[in-house]
């Protein structure tokens, strides 16, 4: 089984992955782990982030072991990862490694931006998650917070609010639900909450 799940940054969509997961007992890809860590390599390594050769050799180069770096998840990380996501070239790169890690035995959840859409638009279940920006801004707060970053709200506001608008209206892969694709509003659920009501989406399809 492959599940889809898309969403906006900050939406709730990282911790539920991980969780639907571990419930159906498959794999799980943070594809937006893969644009920061090309942004990542590329800043490390003194290149401009709009080469995009040199990002989609990057791309093609990037280490699995290091997607869980903690300082992928920093909030200028994720401005750089999306300007290396408008690339043509880094988002062919690392699709064809989206798309291999879905057809792995067993069956994953993939989350990310373009998933129901254009990585594997034939998946068996598609979730578009969303929250206000408001609500979103303030759980990306409180988790820069408590990694020990010193940043006012109103910055990650600002901050996600760009995110947005850079997503939806890239050429390539805009973030937008899939026309099949079921609708989650996780504004006023909790971790509990939104587990529940997924898994009783998911089961409601697939049975």
């Amino acid at each position: 089984m492959i599940i889809a799940m898309d969403g906006p940054a900050a939406s709730g969509k990282g911790t539920l992955a991980k969780q639907l997961a571990s419930h159906y007992g498959l794999g799980h890809l943070d594809t937006g782990a893969l644009y920061r860590a090309v942004a990542r390599d590329m800043l490390a390594g003194g290149r401009d982030l709009d080469d995009e050769v040199a990002a989609a050799q990057t791309a093609r180069n990037i280490d699995p072991e290091t997607l869980e770096d903690p300082g992928l998840r920093t909030a200028a990380m994720g401005e750089a990862a999306s300007l290396v996501a408008k690339l043509p070239q880094v988002r062919e790169a690392l699709v064809e490694y989206q798309r291999a890690f879905a057809r792995r035995p067993g069956g994953a959840v993939i989350e990310g931006r373009d998933i129901g859409t254009v990585v594997c638009p034939d998946a068996d279940v598609k979730i578009f998650v969303e929250a206000s920006a408001q609500v979103r801004a303030k759980r990306r707060h409180k988790e820069l917070i408590e990694a020990g970053q010193d940043i006012a709200y109103e910055e990650i506001h600002a901050q996600i609010a760009a995110r947005d608008a850079l997503d939806r209206s890239r050429a390539v892969s805009p973030l937008v639900p899939a026309q099949d694709a079921h609708l989650l509003d996780t504004s006023d659920l909790g971790i509990e909450a939104a587990l529940k009501a997924a898994v009783k989406l998911i089961d409601s399809v697939i049975r």
